[in-house]
Protein backbone atom coordinates (compact mmCIF):
# COMPACT_ATOMS: atom_id res chain seq x y z
CA UNK A 1 0.00 0.00 0.00
CA UNK A 2 1.64 3.53 -0.66
CA UNK A 3 2.35 5.66 1.75
CA UNK A 4 0.11 8.88 2.38
CA UNK A 5 1.91 12.30 2.61
CA UNK A 6 -0.65 14.89 4.52
CA UNK A 7 -0.10 18.91 4.13
CA UNK A 8 -1.70 21.24 6.37
CA UNK A 9 -1.19 24.92 4.50
CA UNK A 10 -2.21 28.08 6.60
CA UNK A 11 -3.88 30.50 4.32
CA UNK A 12 -2.71 34.22 4.46
CA UNK A 13 -6.25 35.27 2.33
CA UNK A 14 -9.15 33.77 0.66
CA UNK A 15 -8.37 30.26 -0.72
CA UNK A 16 -8.60 30.85 -4.59
CA UNK A 17 -8.88 28.54 -8.16
CA UNK A 18 -5.30 28.83 -8.69
CA UNK A 19 -4.05 27.54 -5.52
CA UNK A 20 -5.99 24.47 -5.98
CA UNK A 21 -4.67 24.13 -9.67
CA UNK A 22 -1.51 24.94 -8.40
CA UNK A 23 -1.61 22.12 -5.66
CA UNK A 24 -3.73 19.89 -8.23
CA UNK A 25 -0.23 20.29 -10.58
CA UNK A 26 2.00 19.28 -7.35
CA UNK A 27 0.16 15.63 -7.26
CA UNK A 28 -2.06 16.86 -4.17
CA UNK A 29 -6.01 16.65 -3.56
CA UNK A 30 -7.93 18.30 -0.99
CA UNK A 31 -9.44 15.71 1.69
CA UNK A 32 -11.30 18.41 4.26
CA UNK A 33 -11.79 21.92 4.32
CA UNK A 34 -11.73 23.59 7.96
CA UNK A 35 -14.13 27.02 7.90
CA UNK A 36 -14.05 29.45 10.32
CA UNK A 37 -15.40 33.21 11.35
CA UNK A 38 -15.19 35.39 13.74
CA UNK A 39 -18.78 35.55 16.07
CA UNK A 40 -19.38 38.27 18.32
CA UNK A 41 -20.78 37.50 21.62
CA UNK A 42 -19.91 33.76 21.44
CA UNK A 43 -18.27 32.47 24.81
CA UNK A 44 -14.72 31.93 23.52
CA UNK A 45 -13.81 28.03 23.77
CA UNK A 46 -11.09 26.96 26.36
CA UNK A 47 -9.17 24.10 24.36
CA UNK A 48 -7.88 22.84 27.56
CA UNK A 49 -11.29 21.43 28.62
CA UNK A 50 -11.57 19.75 25.30
CA UNK A 51 -8.21 17.60 25.83
CA UNK A 52 -8.77 14.51 27.71
CA UNK A 53 -7.01 14.76 31.50
CA UNK A 54 -3.87 12.91 31.63
CA UNK A 55 -2.71 14.56 27.92
CA UNK A 56 -1.61 17.92 26.84
CA UNK A 57 -1.08 19.46 23.58
CA UNK A 58 2.19 18.73 22.45
CA UNK A 59 4.58 21.64 21.74
CA UNK A 60 4.04 21.23 17.97
CA UNK A 61 0.21 22.12 18.65
CA UNK A 62 -0.36 18.81 16.41
CA UNK A 63 -0.56 16.05 18.78
CA UNK A 64 -1.61 15.13 21.83
CA UNK A 65 1.45 13.31 24.60
CA UNK A 66 1.23 12.19 27.95
CA UNK A 67 0.89 14.91 30.55
CA UNK A 68 3.39 13.38 33.69
CA UNK A 69 1.82 15.23 36.61
CA UNK A 70 -1.98 14.24 35.02
CA UNK A 71 -0.83 10.60 34.71
CA UNK A 72 0.28 9.79 38.18
CA UNK A 73 -3.35 11.10 39.39
CA UNK A 74 -4.64 8.80 37.41
CA UNK A 75 -2.60 6.02 38.33
CA UNK A 76 -3.48 6.89 41.96
CA UNK A 77 -7.16 7.21 41.56
CA UNK A 78 -6.97 3.93 39.91
CA UNK A 79 -4.93 2.29 42.73
CA UNK A 80 -7.39 3.36 45.15
CA UNK A 81 -10.36 2.00 43.32
CA UNK A 82 -9.09 -1.21 43.38
CA UNK A 83 -8.47 -1.25 47.04
CA UNK A 84 -12.07 0.01 47.48
CA UNK A 85 -11.06 3.10 48.95
CA UNK A 86 -14.00 5.90 49.11
CA UNK A 87 -14.18 8.65 46.74
CA UNK A 88 -13.89 11.08 49.61
CA UNK A 89 -10.82 9.29 50.41
CA UNK A 90 -9.18 9.37 47.05
CA UNK A 91 -10.44 13.16 46.61
CA UNK A 92 -8.44 13.78 50.33
CA UNK A 93 -5.14 11.64 49.63
CA UNK A 94 -4.63 13.69 45.53
CA UNK A 95 -4.85 16.83 47.83
CA UNK A 96 -2.40 16.04 50.53
CA UNK A 97 -0.11 14.52 47.81
CA UNK A 98 -0.29 17.67 46.01
CA UNK A 99 -2.33 16.90 43.39
CA UNK A 100 -4.65 19.36 41.52
CA UNK A 101 -7.61 19.51 39.02
CA UNK A 102 -7.41 20.75 35.81
CA UNK A 103 -8.50 24.29 36.86
CA UNK A 104 -5.97 24.72 39.61
CA UNK A 105 -8.93 23.54 42.05
CA UNK A 106 -8.81 21.05 45.06
CA UNK A 107 -9.97 17.45 44.43
CA UNK A 108 -13.54 16.92 45.99
CA UNK A 109 -15.21 13.20 45.88
CA UNK A 110 -17.54 14.81 43.07
CA UNK A 111 -14.40 15.79 40.78
CA UNK A 112 -13.16 12.34 41.33
CA UNK A 113 -16.69 10.74 40.37
CA UNK A 114 -16.59 12.62 37.22
CA UNK A 115 -13.08 11.19 36.22
CA UNK A 116 -14.53 7.74 36.29
CA UNK A 117 -15.08 7.39 31.88
CA UNK A 118 -11.64 8.40 31.78
CA UNK A 119 -10.14 6.07 34.27
CA UNK A 120 -12.34 3.44 32.31
CA UNK A 121 -10.98 4.84 28.95
CA UNK A 122 -7.35 4.84 30.40
CA UNK A 123 -6.93 1.71 32.38
CA UNK A 124 -6.41 -1.17 30.13
CA UNK A 125 -3.50 0.99 28.82
CA UNK A 126 -2.26 1.42 32.26
CA UNK A 127 -3.05 -1.80 33.53
CA UNK A 128 -1.02 -3.52 30.51
CA UNK A 129 2.30 -1.43 31.09
CA UNK A 130 5.14 -2.22 33.08
CA UNK A 131 4.71 0.19 35.60
CA UNK A 132 1.85 -0.94 36.91
CA UNK A 133 2.91 -4.86 37.07
CA UNK A 134 5.14 -3.53 39.54
CA UNK A 135 2.69 -1.44 41.69
CA UNK A 136 0.23 -4.15 41.45
CA UNK A 137 2.49 -6.01 42.90
CA UNK A 138 3.02 -3.45 45.92
CA UNK A 139 -0.54 -2.84 45.98
CA UNK A 140 -1.74 -6.87 46.22
CA UNK A 141 0.98 -6.54 49.63
CA UNK A 142 -0.68 -3.87 50.96
CA UNK A 143 -4.33 -4.94 50.89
Amino acid sequence: MPKVERMRDLLSGPLTAADIEKRAKEGWKPVAVVWEREVEGAESINLADQVPYGLKISEDCLNLEQDIHEKEALVVMLEMIIQEKPLTEIAASLNQRGFRTRHNNLWTPGAVFDMLPRLIEVGPRVFTSEEWVARRGRLMNVV
